[in-house]
C-alpha cells in the first residue's frame, strides 16, 4: 500500500484560493475520510492527489515520491467516483476487469481476482448482466469492484455513495470497512456525510473554505472538537450552542446566559474559561450528553449545574428521541429515551455534567476546553 503526505499545497482557481497550505497524512493502510460542506477544498485536495489537478503550491508524495510532475495513470492509484462511470457495453464482469485487462493480465488472473472481489462485495450473480439491468447499489458496487481489482498504492473516493438511499448507503460503508480492513487498504474518501465519516474512517480530516479545521479519530473529532465550525459540523442532532459572558466569581467561573448562569467550580474549565473573562464566548453541550428531570427542582451533583427550561417539542425517533426546550429566546435540543416523553408547556430542569461542556472563543472560535 501507500502513503500520502501533502505538505503546504495550496490550490488557486483564478482568484479562488480553494485549497489553503494544506499539510496532510494519510498512512499506510489507513482509512482518511475528507469531511465537510460543498466548496470547501476536500474533492480539490483529492484530485490533486490524484494527479487530476496539478498543485499551485507545495507538494505531494506518495510513498515518498513527489508526484506533482506525474500524470495520474504513474502514480499507481485507483478511483470511484460519484458517478458509477460503467462502460454501458460491457457486462459488470467485463467492467471490473477492464483495468486488469489493460495491463495485460492473463486469462487465469483476471477470473481470479474478479471472482475474489466480487465475492466480497455479493456481486457475484450479476457479472454477466449490462449495467442497465443493475440496480443503482449493484452499479455502485461494480464501480467499487473495478477500483479494488488491481493492487494500487492508494485508493481514492469522490462522494462514491451520494447517490444511493440510505439502505444502500448502509450495506455499502459495511462492505467497504470490511474490504479496508480484509486487505489493508489505504484510501482517501471524500465525503459531505458525517456519517459515513464516523462510521468508516481510521481518522477525520474536516475542512472548511480551503482550511484544515482538525485532523482526529471520529471519537476525538466528536468528542473534543476543536473548534465552533466543527461542533456545529460534526453531530445530528447538532451541538447546542449559546451565548454567554464570562465572569469569575473567586475560584470559580460563571457563563451567564440570557436568564440562566452556568457555574463552573473544576480548576482546569475555570483556569480555561478565565482566558475569555469579561469577554463574551459561546457555550456548548450535546444534546446526548445533557440529562432532564420533570419540574423545577434544586439536586445538582457537585460541580452539576441545573437550568430550567419549557418543552417545546418532543419527537419520537424509535429507538431514541429528541426533545426541544425554550431557554429564553434560546432553542436546546436534547436526546433521550423514547419513554421519557414530555409535553409541550411542560418545565424540565436539565443537569449539566461539566464533563461533557465545551467553551468557544468567540473571536478565534477554538475550543478553550478541549
Amino acid at each position: 500500500m501507500g502513503t500520502v503526505v501533502l505538505q503546504n499545497v495550496w490550490k488557486h482557481y483564478g482568484k479562488v484560493e480553494a485549497v489553503k497550505d494544506l499539510s496532510l497524512t494519510c498512512n499506510d493502510g489507513e482509512f482518511l475520510a475528507v469531511l465537510g460542506p460543498s466548496g470547501c477544498g476536500k474533492s480539490s485536495t483529492l484530485r490533486m492527489i490524484a494527479g487530476l489537478e496539478k498543485a499551485t503550491r507545495g507538494t505531494i508524495a506518495i510513498d515518498g515520491q513527489v508526484v506533482n510532475d506525474l500524470e495520474p495513470r504513474h502514480r499507481d492509484i485507483a478511483m470511484a467516483f460519484e458517478a458509477y462511470a460503467l462502460y454501458p457495453h460491457l457486462t459488470a464482469f467485463e467492467n471490473i476487469a477492464f483495468p486488469l485487462r489493460i495491463r495485460g493480465a492473463s486469462s487465469s488472473e483476471v477470473e481470479a481476482k474478479v471472482r475474489d472481489i466480487a465475492g466480497i462485495l455479493d456481486i457475484v450473480d450479476v457479472l454477466d448482466r449490462l449495467p442497465r439491468n443493475l440496480s443503482g447499489g449493484q452499479q455502485q458496487r461494480i464501480s467499487f469492484a473495478r477500483a479494488m481489482v488491481r493492487s494500487a498504492r492508494v485508493y481514492l473516493m469522490d462522494e462514491p455513495l451520494s447517490h444511493l438511499d440510505a439502505k444502500q448507503r448502509s450495506q455499502l460503508r459495511s462492505e467497504l470497512k470490511r474490504l479496508h480492513q480484509l486487505r489493508g487498504l489505504t484510501i482517501v474518501f471524500v465525503t459531505h456525510d458525517q456519517i459515513e465519516a464516523m462510521a468508516m474512517a481510521d481518522r477525520i480530516a474536516v475542512m472548511d473554505h480551503g482550511v484544515l479545521q482538525q485532523l482526529a479519530t471520529p471519537k476525538e473529532v466528536f468528542n473534543k472538537p476543536a473548534n465552533l465550525f466543527v461542533a456545529d459540523f460534526v453531530g445530528e442532532p447538532p451541538m447546542n450552542l449559546l451565548d454567554v459572558k464570562v465572569e469569575m466569581d473567586g475560584a470559580a467561573a460563571v457563563l451567564v446566559g440570557n436568564g440562566y448562569t452556568i457555574r463552573l467550580s473544576d480548576a482546569r474549565l475555570v483556569e480555561a474559561a478565565g482566558q475569555v473573562a469579561g469577554s463574551e464566548a459561546v457555550f456548548g453541550m450535546r444534546p446526548l450528553h445533557i440529562q432532564f428531570g420533570l419540574g423545577a427542582r434544586d439536586d445538582a451533583l457537585p460541580g452539576e449545574s441545573l437550568v430550567r427550561a419549557e418543552v417545546v417539542a418532543f419527537e419520537g425517533l424509535g429507538d431514541t428521541a429528541v426533545l426541544t426546550a425554550k431557554l429564553n429566546g434560546s432553542m436546546i435540543r436534547i436526546e433521550t429515551a423514547p419513554e421519557n416523553r414530555t409535553e409541550p408547556g411542560d418545565i424540565i430542569t436539565m443537569r449539566l455534567n461539566p464533563r461533557y461542556m465545551h467553551l468557544f472563543d468567540k473571536e478565534t472560535e477554538r475550543n478553550l476546553f478541549h
